[in-house]
This record gives C-alpha cells, structure tokens and sequence, in this order.
C-alpha cells in the first residue's frame, strides 16, 4: 500500500504541483463523459435475481395451519414467517408482527399512534404534549430523520461512535428532560458508519432513567443479517435487556426483506412487548383486515427456516463484498496518508462513511456530479441535511457493477484530492496575506 505525505507537510511548490496535477486529472475525468450512480443503497439486479424463485411460489394457497391466504384476516402475520423472524431476531413469535413490504411504513404508523392516541406507558397523546423532541445519532439514516421532523418533532443530535450513540450525552439528555421521547438507533452496520451498538451501551439504553415514562428506542435492524465478512456481528437483544430492566415496553425493534429479496416485494417486521404488540394491532385493525399473506408464504416457501434467510444472505455477501473492497481500494490508493479524509471499513451493511477536509465535502459532491459521478448531497446523514463541519459524504456501493464502482471510485478520490487541495492552498493564501497586513 502506497502511503503520500499529508498535504499540510507540503512545501508551497509542492502544494501547488499537486493542485495543477490533480486538476488536470480531473479534467479528464471530466472528458470520460461518466454517468454513474453512488446516491442509493439499493440491492443491483444480480442480487435481485438471487430471489427470483419467488415468482413461482407459493405452491398453495393455504398457511400451515390450513388458513386460505387469499382471504381476510391475520392481522399479526403468518404464523411461519413469524417464527422464521422471531428465531433472527431473538424473541418469541408473540412479539413478532410480520406486515407488508415497508418497515419504513410501520415506523411512520408507530409515530402516528404515538401522537394521535399515546403509547402504553404514555400519560398523554404526544400531540397533546408542548413539545416533543428525539435523540438523532449522527452521521445517521436521513429517512428515520425526515419522517419524524415531518411531524413538527424537534431532533436532537449526538455523535454516533464504533460502539454506538455517546451514551453520556444520551444519558444527560434523557434524565431531566421529559420532552425527549424517543431515539433512533441502527444497531448493526449502521448507516452510514457500519457500527456495531455493543452489548454495553444496548443495556444503558435498555436501564438509564428517563424524564419521559414512555421514552422509546426505535431500534431499526436494518442490515442485521447483511454481513460482509464471515465474522458476521451479533445484533445486541434489546427487548430482553428493556424487559430485564424493567422497562419492557421501552424498544421497538423494526426489521425488512427489502435488502434480502425484492426491495419493492418484500416483508416487513416489527417485534417488540406484548403490550406493545396489541396496542399496535389494535390500532393497525382501524386500517386493515389483514396483510399481503399471499406474499408472506411465499417468503416463507422460499426461505424456510431461519437457516434459509442465513444461507440466502451468503450469496449476496459473495455479490457485495467485492465492491466495497473497491471502494476501499480506491480510497486507500490516492488518499491514504494525505490526512485529507477518513472513510470506514465495514464489516457489514450498505453503505461507507467518507468524512472529508472540513469545509469541502459539499465541493467534492460537485466536482463529482460535474464528472457525472452522482453522489449523495453532503450533509444528508445529518438532520436536515445540515452538517456543521461539512465534511460527511455517505457512499452507496451496492447498485453498480464492479467496474463502474471501481471507475466512479476512482473518480471520487480525484475529486477528494482537488478540493482539499484547493482548501489547503486557500488556507495558506489566507494565512500569509494575514500576516502581511499585521505586519
């Protein structure tokens, strides 16, 4: 592996020989007429097509138990696919409730209940309360972001470390302030960072105390089976921990085959307290007689078992991996030591953190799109799209082939190089006309 001299080292001849080079090495990257895509983490056709045995099932038309899956009712999900899900996510299938092909969706309907009606441990409707607030680790998942401020929820930050949220911080925010009532974590591979939530800082979620009696972990376990090494992380059982604290009803976990079968055909799951499950159904009864269940024994023909869902995982692990080995390939070749960025190494997951010179990631995402390199808008793991330091860039590797990531990549690090180039030597302009006019 090539290290270079960090750009700070350089004398100003060099600094300037390596912003002409660099510049004229994005000239032709410009020239390339590029048209590709990093915005997105969405499975590429290849994994796609891993799932497309589901097009034939399922073979009949009735559950396990005999139920015709054509017909109404069910509200909870079919009782195989609940028991697949509960043995992943480590519960029991009476805290399993399997739905339809969003877990986004079942996120936003629990937010609704909160406010509309109040949780099981709620004294009043959150619409009823003068304010209401939520705990955003950050770099995070703008989605989870955007849905709660677009219910007026104010959203609060704190530095998402390897480990997971800054617990003191969590903690302190938590104690006093009753209007904090709920925080967003993605326990394994989360986006965009890949970290790991620990078995130590689950049960401080799980036991601190809190202001708000019903302060709730939206524990979205996104990419909890998608690993891309075969030293696979163990998701951290919250509902035990919440359970053994004696706050059960305290976490909510959410789950999808989005990632694992058809993005836009698959199922989704939330598990949580019983409590918390028959409030949910009894809300959800309002608005539905009962879920796809024809597309639920079809995921449960398909998989089988929880073994399934493991062995289904393997084959989009041998499609994904390679690609992010190129992403840090590329990274590591024109970047490593240049102290101008530091990017993540993931083990699992969708995306890679690629934290830039300050003040130069939104110039890096431009440089990249006039290259045709389109990348997420800078900032966007940050609530509102607004990061202070304006130097986190979220990487989609997933969709493109393994060519185009290796070009885009490569793209990506030229453009990397030339802003902090162009900032160290604006700094430096800066810095000595400073010190002439002191003089």
């Amino acid at each position: 592996m090539t290290t270079h001299a960090p750009l700070a080292d350089l004398t100003d001849d060099e600094l300037t020989r390596f912003l002409q080079d660099r510049q004229a090495a994005y000239d032709r990257l410009r020239g390339e007429g590029l048209k590709l895509d990093l915005t997105r983490g969405k499975p590429a056709p290849e994994q796609l097509d891993l799932s497309d045995a589901l097009l034939g099932l399922p073979t009949s038309t009735k559950d396990r138990a005999g139920t015709d899956v054509r017909n109404y009712g069910g509200l909870e999900g079919l009782p195989q696919l609940r028991e697949i899900f509960a043995e992943l996510l480590g519960t029991s299938p009476s805290q399993v409730i399997v739905g339809g092909n969003s877990s986004l969706s079942m996120m936003q309907t629990t937010i609704v209940n909160f406010l509309l009606h109040g949780g099981v441990d709620s004294p009043r409707r959150w619409v009823e309360e003068e304010k209401v607030r939520f705990i955003c680790p950050v770099p995070g998942y703008d989605r989870h972001f955007s849905l709660v401020a677009s219910f007026g929820i104010e959203l609060v930050t704190v530095d998402m470390h390897a480990d997971g949220p800054d617990m003191a911080a969590v903690e302190a925010l938590v104690k006093d302030d009753p209007t904090i009532r709920g925080i967003w974590i993605v326990p394994t591979y989360s986006n965009p960072t890949g970290a790991v939530v620990s078995q130590e800082i689950a049960a401080r979620l799980a036991a601190m105390p809190t202001a708000a009696p019903d302060f709730t972990i939206f524990w979205d376990n996104a990419y909890a089976f998608h690993h891309l090494t075969e030293d696979e992380a163990k998701s951290a059982d919250i509902l035990s921990l919440t359970a053994a604290s004696g706050h059960p009803n305290r976490a909510i976990v959410f789950a999808s085959t989005s990632k694992i079968t058809y993005a836009g055909s698959g199922v989704a799951v939330l598990a949580t307290s019983e409590a918390n499950i028959a409030w949910y159904l009894k809300h959800l009864s309002m608005a539905s007689i009962g879920p796809d269940k024809v597309n639920q024994l079809r995921h449960a023909e398909f998989f089988g078992s929880a073994q399934g869902v493991r062995d289904h995982m393997a084959k989009h692990r041998e499609i994904l991996a390679p690609k992010f080995a190129a992403v840090d390939a590329a990274l590591t070749d024109e970047l490593a030591g240049r102290g101008v960025a530091e990017w993540s190494h993931p083990t699992g997951g969708y995306f890679v953190n690629l934290d830039v010179l300050d003040g130069t990631a939104s110039r890096v995402v431009q440089l990249a799109k006039e290259a045709g390199i389109a990348l997420t808008p800078a900032g966007a793991s940050f609530p509102h799209g607004q990061d202070p330091r304006d130097r986190n860039i979220r990487l989609a590797p997933s969709f493109p082939g393994l060519d185009e990531v290796r070009t885009a990549m490569a793209g990506v690090a030229t453009c990397v190089a030339l802003a902090a180039a162009e900032k160290v030597a604006a700094d430096r302009d800066l810095r000595v006309g400073a010190g002439q006019s002191a003089s």
